[in-house]
């Protein structure tokens, strides 16, 4: 019988495949018509992001769209594509950060989106990674924007703070995702530990559905805000986001450098919404330094032009937070040497 990552690493492969495929096939419908250019070979950049209801996929197909320019592709100046020149961006769902990160040390892609705790713990073999080689190969892309805590509540479940889930029915997300590290930090900081709450381990839409059908008490989610998950059971008045704060967050904050306060500002879900306090770390876009350095120069300028600015902005809420200023806040292993090039130049021209 096949070994739970035989089968996530089977999956993920089938999915890359199928998505070159259906890209080389829109490439071929498009350009059937145009007149002869010259033949471009092209080049494919895998992207490792999360489950399909969590904030990761959502961005990584924007970027992944924004970052590609297929051969026979019209010119950035003729309205067509700004991205890297025969380039084919395969987005990926996984199980989220840890996933991402095992499957980049495997070459079954070749980037990830992945919590920055995550990447720290890669780099340095500690906490899920202890034991195991450090991944000193791992390289930084981009910071991309604010991850928060989540804990969300089914409506009328009393569950007011951390101490309220003793005993309960809560999904800590699936093996693999930085959801799941946080939650069972927290949960022992809090006195309770896994074995403490009947534990589920199911990605957020699953456990939002369980949430509405009155089968789950709470689930965990570190994700950008709103999610989606989430706003819907809340506009469905199933679920409240319980507020996260006091001396278990306080020791995590304590214990760990790349952990920080993140309120859930007032608004994000519903206008009645007030703040909540919760606390989060940076999503990082993630590759090895194996990638090629003009590879990821492209990529990385890509990233930052004015047609993807639009793409962020237009596509999806986190994809605003996603700027230039804060590419480098939280990152806290080697940038990428195409990337840091970028950074450099990219200043240059703003000064």
């Amino acid at each position: 019988m096949p070994s739970d990552r035989g089968s996530r690493s089977s999956k993920m492969t089938i999915l890359a495949r199928l998505s070159a495929f259906l890209l080389l096939l829109l490439v071929g419908l498009s350009t059937a018509s145009a007149p002869p250019v010259l033949a471009q070979e092209p080049m494919f950049f895998r992207i490792g992001t999360g489950g399909v209801n969590g904030t990761y996929y959502p961005i990584g197909a924007i970027i992944g769209n924004a970052i590609s320019s297929p051969p026979g592709s019209r010119a950035c100046e003729s309205g067509g594509s700004c991205g890297v020149s025969g380039l084919i961006a395969i987005v990926v769902s996984s199980n989220g950060a840890v996933s991402n990160i095992e499957a980049m040390e495997r070459g079954e892609i070749d980037s990830g989106f992945a919590q920055s705790d995550v990447v720290h713990a890669a780099y340095t073999a500690t906490g899920p990674f202890d034991g195991r080689r450090p991944m000193t190969e791992l390289r930084v892309i981009a910071s991309l924007y604010a991850e928060r805590m989540q804990l969300v509540a089914a409506k009328g479940s009393g569950i007011a703070g951390l101490a309220d889930l003793a005993g309960l029915r809560v999904s800590l997300d699936e093996p693999g995702s930085g959801t799941l590290l946080l939650a069972t930090d927290l949960l022992q900081a809090a006195g309770i530990g896994t074995g403490g709450v009947i534990a589920e381990y199911m990605k957020p839409g699953p456990a939002a559905s369980l949430i509405a059908r009155g089968e789950l008490d709470a689930f965990f989610i570190a994700a950008g805000v709103p999610t989606n998950a989430v706003a819907e059971l809340i506009t469905a008045g199933k679920a409240t986001v319980v507020p996260l704060a006091g001396p278990a967050v306080d020791t995590l904050l304590d214990r760990h450098e790349f952990l920080s306060r993140a309120p859930i500002p007032a608004g994000v879900y519903g206008a009645a919404q007030p703040e909540i306090d919760t606390f989060g770390v940076t999503a990082q876009w993630v590759t090895t330094s194996k990638a090629p350095e003009d590879l990821v120069y492209g990529i990385c300028k890509a990233l930052w032009n004015d047609a993807t600015r639009t793409l962020l902005d237009g596509g999806h809420p986190s994809g605003k937070q996603i700027r230039l200023e804060s590419a480098l806040a939280g990152v806290n292993v080697p940038l990428h040497a195409g990337a840091e090039r970028c950074y450099a130049d990219l200043k240059k021209d703003d000064g």
